[in-house]
C-alpha cells in the first residue's frame, strides 16, 4: 500500500487523549500535539547552504515501520529487520555515492536535531559537536575544539571523526556490521549499545563520522515510557564480556582508543577520591573561565566537562587541571579562589562530611556555600543545612 493511501485518521483515532487525561502518560511526551501532525508535512531544512554541493540523488523516501515484541529491545528489533530483509535491498537504501564502493569500515551518523517534547516544533543542532561519554558511561555532546571549529570554518559539510556515536542512528556496511559483531544481543531494553558498538568500531579496525549534511529528528524526552524489572541499573550496567570476538577481529586496547580517539577526555588520576562534576541541583561548580587568582562560580550543569571538571584527590584539593580551590581569608564569607596547587599550603584542604553531600574546608571548619555566587563569587560559611551547601560529584571512585 502506498503512505498517500494509509488512513492516518483512522490509526490516530484509536488511541486519541480523552478530555481529562494526561497527554504525557503513553509516551512521555505531548500525545496531543503529536496527533495534530501529519505523514506529509514539511520539515525545515537545516542543513548548512554548502549542501547544494552535493550530487543529485532521486527523491526517494523510504519508510520502514514495525512492531515492537513486548519489551524488545532497540538492538533486538533492528537485528530482526535486518536477518529478515534482503542484504542487496538494505545496501540500496542506505548506501549511495563512493560509501557504496567495496565494503566499508567506516560508520557513519547524521547530525540530531531536536524535535520539542511539548510542542513538536523542529529546532536545528549545532554542526559543531560530537560524541563523548563520561566516566559514568553516559553519553554526552562535546563541543569541537577551537583548532577543529577553524579547520572547518571553510568546509563546513566536511564529516566530522566522532568518538562515540548514538546507539541507533548510523550507517553502515551490512557485511562489516556482521563480521565485527553485530550488536551485543545480551543487552536488555535500553542503555550501553551506543558505547560498546563506538568502542567495537574504532577498536577493530573501522572509523566513526558525523556527516553534517544528513539531519535526522529526535523527540528527547526527560522519562522512559518503560520500566526496568529490578531497577535501571540493572538494564544499564550488563555489557557482555566479549573478549573472544576481540581477540579474533585482533582489536587494539582500551588504551589505543583513549590516546587517539578520545585524546580530550581526562583520566581520572589513581589518587582521585571524586571526579567530574560538582553538582548542586541544576548548576555546577564552574571556573567561569577564570585562571590563577580567579573566582569561581556555578553555572548550569552542561555535561561537557571542561569549565566544569573538578577532582577531590587523596591529598585533599579540590582541583582544576593544574589549579586548587583556595581559601583566600578562613573567616565566614571567605572568598574562594583558584591558585597553583601546592602539596604544603593549608589554604586548599577540603574533606566531605555527611555522607560525602558537604565540603569542609579543613583548616577553617567552614563549608563551601555557592549563597553568595550571582553577588561575587563562592565562599566559605559557616557549616548548615543549607541548600546552598550540598553538593555530589558526578563520580565517586572511592564507592
Amino acid at each position: 500500500m502506498r503512505w498517500q493511501d494509509f488512513d492516518q485518521n483512522a490509526y490516530v483515532g484509536m488511541t486519541l487523549v480523552k478530555p481529562g487525561q494526561d497527554p504525557y502518560v503513553r509516551n512521555k511526551f505531548n500525545q496531543v500535539e503529536s496527533d495534530k501532525l501529519r505523514l506529509d508535512r514539511a520539515i525545515p531544512d537545516t542543513r548548512h547552504e554548502r549542501f547544494k554541493w552535493l550530487p543529485n540523488l532521486p527523491a526517494t523516501s523510504v519508510v520502514i515501520t514495525f512492531h515492537n515484541e513486548a519489551r524488545s529491545t532497540l538492538l533486538r528489533t533492528i537485528a530482526s529487520v535486518l536477518n529478515k530483509s534482503p542484504p542487496a535491498y538494505i545496501r540500496e537504501i542506505i548506501l549511495v555515492d563512493d560509501f557504496s564502493d567495496n565494503r566499508e569500515t567506516r560508520v557513519v551518523c547524521p547530525i540530531i536535531d531536536v524535535i520539542n517534547m511539548d510542542n513538536f516544533q523542529y529546532v536545528g543542532a549545532s554542526a559543531d559537536l560530537k560524541g563523548g561519554f563520561d566516566w559514568n558511561l553516559v553519553f554526552k555532546w562535546d563541543y569541537l575544539t577551537p583548532e577543529q571549529r577553524q579547520a572547518r570554518h571553510t568546509t563546513p559539510i566536511t564529516p566530522i571523526r566522532t568518538p562515540m556515536i548514538a546507539g541507533g542512528l548510523f550507517v553502515m556496511d551490512k557485511s562489516y556490521f556482521e563480521e565485527l559483531g553485530k550488536y551485543d544481543m545480551m543487552m536488555d531494553i535500553w542503555g550501553g549499545e551506543n558505547l560498546e558498538i563506538s568502542f567495537r568500531v574504532w577498536q577493530c579496525g573501522g572509523s566513526l563520522e558525523i556527516i553534517p549534511c544528513s539531519r535526522v529528528g529526535h523527540v528527547f524526552r526527560k522519562q522512559h515510557p518503560y520500566s526496568f524489572p529490578g531497577g535501571s541499573g540493572t538494564v544499564f550496567a550488563r555489557i557482555q564480556n566479549r573478549l573472544e570476538l576481540r581477540e579474533q577481529l585482533k582489536c587494539k586496547p582500551f588504551k589505543w582508543y583513549l590516546e587517539n580517539v578520545y585524546p580530550e577526555l581526562r583520566i581520572p588520576d589513581k589518587q582521585d577520591v571524586a571526579f567530574g562534576a560538582l553538582q548542586q541541583g541544576v548548576n555546577c561548580l564552574d571556573t567561569l573561565g577564570h585562571f590563577t587568582d580567579g573566582a569561581v562560580g556555578v553555572y548550569e550543569c552542561h555535561n561537557a566537562g571542561g569549565n566544569q571538571e573538578w577532582a577531590f584527590t587523596r591529598e585533599k584539593t579540590l582541583k582544576h587541571m593544574d589549579l586548587c580551590l583556595t581559601v583566600t581569608e578562613r573567616i565566614p564569607g571567605g572568598l574562594l579562589k583558584l591558585q597553583g596547587c601546592r602539596a604544603d599550603d593549608g589554604r586548599q584542604k577540603w574533606e566531605q562530611i555527611e555522607n560525602k553531600i558537604k565540603l569542609r574546608h579543613i583548616g577553617s571548619n567552614l563549608c563551601l556555600d555557592s549563597k553568595n555566587a550571582k553577588a561575587g563569587g563562592l565562599t566559605v560559611e559557616v557549616c548548615s543545612s543549607a541548600v546552598s551547601q550540598r553538593w555530589r560529584f558526578s563520580l565517586n571512585l572511592n564507592q
